[in-house]
């Protein structure tokens, strides 16, 4: 008994790692089903479409249950940012992350979406929401850890090397996906170098999506604290982007929407219920009970599996200069998650958690009016109350990165 009780002991503790190592793998087959599916001539649009229908149709009745009793009232700013969560995270975000996975592979855009952290730092200090704090070791260090990645993201675009793959197989799984109409245009063609760049270009505009996707998914958490109920109306807004979007670019084949008993209906499957439904589920339990800094130390896995799985099934080669890049985008992303835990560290202990509503709150302005009309003694404490306010700001802001992980659902 005492031994099953360690077991189940080591178990429990070991719960998070293993949701994550689910969630990564899950993702894996994600973008190995990607792959397929266009390979096999589905028009990207209708991909994106159909995937966030499937998970409107999982999360939204998830979404209704878990949170019915505590989902405040829903107000014309929730709903706006439910709408650009849909088009940055979704719509938008999507069919420049697939364009890109098209024109390259499914290794190289894997390790593209790890910039996603250090862009959103840069972002969020563009639009003033995080300080730099250069003078601090955690501010040098988020610099650093960003540098690094887009000196990663400069040699995997720009420098190819001899190849490194240390296997081989005669498993293709794009041989059994591949039409005719898609096998007559792509015959015999590999990435070329107008195509690694064009693919770069448009993997680090969806890492800029995901990133905005980011902060005003931050934002939307301060007003309507529901988590399901905002990926709820995201997917659905999502959805409705995309079909708008599809149905004008793929009005020509109604054909093109049809899905049949084969990798186009598997993979809008799996990348909409367990990619943009039940990956969020995970990923909520993770955070809920290790944070966010824990799930986010685990997005360089999915990186080291779909390379695997690229080159084992895939026929995907790789070279010096992406394993070279991959290497230092992942150094830049665990340096600014370093970075960032010093500082959320360091704002922990400034404000004890069972200090923060109480002390942070500033008083009412008749409040302030009164002390002012007492002398100047009282204007240096509205100004204490002042700086509180914008520190108890800059501290809810700077939650922003504590997410990391949530942009990647591919």
């Amino acid at each position: 008994m005492v031994y099953w009780a360690k077991i189940s002991n080591i178990l429990h503790g070991s719960k998070p790692t293993l949701l994550m190592i689910l969630v990564q793998i899950t993702l894996t087959i994600v973008n190995i089903g990607y792959k397929l599916a266009l390979n096999d001539g589905m028009p990207i649009s209708v991909l994106v479409a159909y995937r966030f229908m499937f998970g409107a149709a999982f999360i939204v009745p998830v979404a209704f249950f878990v949170e019915r009793k505590k989902r405040p009232k829903l107000t014309r700013r929730t709903i706006l940012y439910g709408f650009l969560c849909g088009l940055f995270g979704g719509a938008l975000g999507q069919n420049l992350y697939l364009k890109s996975l098209d024109l390259t592979s499914a290794t190289y855009i894997s390790a593209m979406t790890n910039l996603v952290p250090a862009m959103t730092f840069v972002i969020a200090i563009c639009l003033r929401l995080e300080r730099l704090e250069w003078n601090s070791l955690a501010g040098k260090t988020k610099v650093f850890g960003t540098l690094l990645g887009i000196a990663g993201a400069m040699l995997l675009t720009f420098y190819k090397g001899p190849q490194m793959t240390p296997w081989k197989t005669n498993i293709n799984l794009l041989q059994t996906t591949l039409s005719q109409h898609h096998h007559h245009l792509n015959k015999g063609q590999t990435p070329n170098s107008h195509n690694l760049v064009l693919g770069s270009l448009l993997g680090i505009a969806s890492c800029a999506c995901y990133s905005l996707w980011l902060i005003i998914q931050a934002k939307a958490a301060e007003h309507y604290p529901c988590p399901y109920s905002i990926t709820a109306m995201m997917t659905v807004w999502a959805s409705i982007q995309g079909v708008v979007f599809a149905l004008c670019t793929e009005h020509h084949d109604w054909s093109n929407w049809l899905l049949g008993w084969n990798i186009r209906l598997l993979t809008v499957v799996v990348a909409g219920i367990l990619g943009s439904g039940m990956m969020f589920t995970l990923i909520a339990w993770t955070v809920r009970m290790r944070g966010p800094l824990f799930v986010s130390i685990f997005n360089p896995l999915l990186l080291v599996m779909v390379a695997i799985a690229g080159s084992l099934f895939l026929q995907e080669k790789l070279h010096l200069g992406m394993v070279l890049g991959g290497i230092l985008i992942i150094g830049g992303l665990y340096v600014v998650l370093w970075g960032k835990g010093k500082e959320l560290k360091k704002v922990s202990q400034l404000m004890p958690e069972n200090q923060v509503v109480i002390d942070m709150q500033p008083p009412p302005p008749t409040l302030r009016q009164s002390c002012n009309s007492h002398g100047g003694s009282n204007t240096i404490k509205e100004e204490e109350w002042e700086r509180e306010e914008e520190e108890d700001t800059d501290s809810q802001t700077s939650e922003v990165l504590g997410a990391l992980y949530m942009y990647h659902c591919p």
